[in-house]
């Protein structure tokens, strides 16, 4: 849960950034507030039996993979004492549980029971984040509190986390809520924001927690988160927490008394053993028990139990790890059902492309500091072998592109500028092959040189002259047996000597068809008294020379 109505107080501090703002970035997870998450959404037996929760957790696993996430799993550890009543009555043991928990401080942390159902999903998301090269570390107590502590060490870039008291721990950036797929984008809060826009600082966040609840707290009777606010924004953030401590519930008595005219505060202060604030006698507002209780959760905000940034546990959690290819497959094998092509097709193009965006980071850093290395030259190979193709997936641009050293994967599309980023020079590989293949494509056609291709020219032409000459015979054999004609009433025939063809008559008697080189002319034989005339004869000779300048090139 966190602190009681925080998200709220919160929201014009929320922005929402589009999923890549996470690549290249260390992140560490609440592993449980996950796991809720996608059990919630999966309540039926049937999302159970079929672990629809572990498959979307894989799924959101393969997308922060693809963006080079380096992510660290944190799991809860012990049950904090001071924490004891509240996990309690979440149980359904109810108030008396509460009654009894009178010191908190004398009873030890509560370790949890590893054999619930829960602690089993929590086992199961570890094996598959470890198959994936992702490092669990297991908290002490609460694992929001280690994760803050990893994130104000600089340990990682942000926690993701669904509890509020994240802050009060001190986280600098934590991520709410994330979701994938086209559009996909990250709910991010920074502290910075916080301080800047609200004017609330840890300090005073831990007070928030105080006056309105919390898991280590019930809060303060008739404070609603306005009231609150304005509270804690009056004293400031620097002396809030040793006022509180220093003179108990009267700074907020005296505050809301001046709002309601001199009226007492509006909550149970004069009840005996009282579960949220468990104090003797407050008519002052301030005793003996409220003021331990008050330092009990100021110092499990401000002192959590958790491994140090330079403990061994860290530094392990903190190193990389190798993706084990052959355990995903038989753990997915036996979680989903899946065949190891299945699992690869899942998870290879991600880790491809987790690789070309390392690569990518490599080349930008030896580019700040003024080296410019070739690609060829680079230590570290480039794991792009070539571009195959240009494509668009879901109307970003992309690329098809061919992998080497990756056993089990051939090609996978990856956005565009990646490859921009990690190596242009295939582009311009790419760019030249395609020109290349377009200058090859249009090249003329050959013509043939060889004897026998000139042979069939020459015996073509042949025929062509033989033809001409039996038309030219049987034209003048006709002419004996015709009426003289007029010159002056027969109109000029133009002829195109640009083809061998003459123009087409309405009177046909003959076509014959002469294929040269691929191509048909048709020459038409007419018995009108037209074709008689000296043009008609002249016409004749000139195709004859035409076609023996034609032989004369061949040879």
């Amino acid at each position: 849960m966190g602190v009681k109505n925080l998200w709220d107080i919160l929201e014009s501090c929320k922005k929402t950034l589009p999923l890549h703002h996470l690549q290249n970035k260390r992140l560490c997870v609440d592993l449980s507030c996950w796991l809720i998450q996608f059990r919630n959404a999966s309540r039926s037996l049937a999302c159970a039996k079929e672990k629809l929760y572990l498959r979307n957790f894989f799924h959101r696993l393969r997308a922060l993979i693809a963006l080079n996430c380096s992510l660290i799993f944190v799991a809860d550890g012990s049950i904090p004492s001071i924490k004891l009543s509240t996990y309690r009555q979440r149980l359904g043991f109810g108030s008396e549980v509460a009654r009894g928990d009178v010191n908190s401080q004398s009873m030890p942390s509560l370790r949890r029971n590893m054999g619930s159902e829960f602690s089993c999903m929590i086992k199961e998301a570890k094996v598959l984040g470890m198959a994936l090269g992702i490092p669990c570390l297991d908290g002490l107590e609460e694992a929001e509190a280690q994760c803050a502590l990893l994130n104000s060490a600089s340990l990682c870039d942000g926690c993701f986390t669904s509890d509020s008291d994240i802050f009060l721990f001190g986280a600098r950036t934590v991520y709410r809520d994330i979701i994938l797929g086209e559009g996909g984008y990250v709910v991010c809060y920074e502290m910075e924001d916080i301080e800047k826009n609200l004017g609330f600082g840890r300090n005073s966040l831990i007070s928030l927690a105080l006056l309105l609840g919390s898991d280590y707290t019930q809060g303060v009777c008739g404070f609603g988160p306005e009231t609150a606010c304005r509270i804690v924004k009056s004293i400031g953030n620097d002396t809030i927490l040793s006022q509180i401590v220093s003179e108990g519930l009267m700074m907020a008595k005296e505050y809301k008394g001046k709002k309601n005219t001199g009226k007492i505060l509006s909550c149970d202060v004069n009840k005996e053993n009282d579960p949220g604030l468990r104090q003797n006698n407050c008519t002052n507002g301030k005793s003996l028990g409220l003021h331990d209780q008050f330092l009990e959760v100021i110092n499990a905000y401000l002192k959590p139990k958790c491994h140090s940034p330079d403990s061994e546990a860290v530094l392990r959690v903190c190193t990389q790890h190798p993706f084990l290819r052959t355990q995903l497959q038989r753990i997915c094998a036996g979680y989903f059902g899946w065949d190891p092509d299945k699992t690869d097709q899942y998870i290879l193009p991600k880790i491809a492309e987790r690789d070309l965006r390392r690569f990518a980071n490599l080349c930008s850093t030896s580019s700040k500091l003024g080296i410019r290395i070739p690609l060829d030259e680079i230590p570290v190979p480039c794991p792009v072998s070539a571009i195959v193709k240009q494509r668009k997936m879901q109307g970003r641009e992309c690329y098809e592109v061919s992998w080497h050293n990756i056993d089990g994967l051939k090609t996978s599309i990856v956005p565009a500028d990646l490859i921009e980023s990690a190596c242009p020079e295939k582009i311009a590989e790419s760019i030249e092959k395609k020109g290349e293949g377009k200058k090859q494509s249009r090249r003329p056609r050959p013509r043939k040189s060889s004897k026998a291709a000139v042979a069939e020219v020459d015996a073509q032409l042949q025929g062509l002259l033989l033809n001409i000459e039996s038309q030219s015979n049987y034209l003048s054999d006709t002419t004996n047996h015709c009426q003289p004609i007029d010159v002056k009433s027969v109109e000029p025939e133009v002829i195109d000597l640009s083809t061998p063809s003459p123009p087409l008559h309405a009177c046909e008697v003959a076509t014959r068809r002469i294929v040269i080189d691929q191509h048909v002319d048709v020459i038409n034989v007419s018995d009108s008294e037209n074709d008689l005339s000296p043009e008609r004869e002249k016409k004749a000779r000139d195709l004859r020379l035409f076609i023996d300048s034609i032989r004369e090139d061949l040879y």
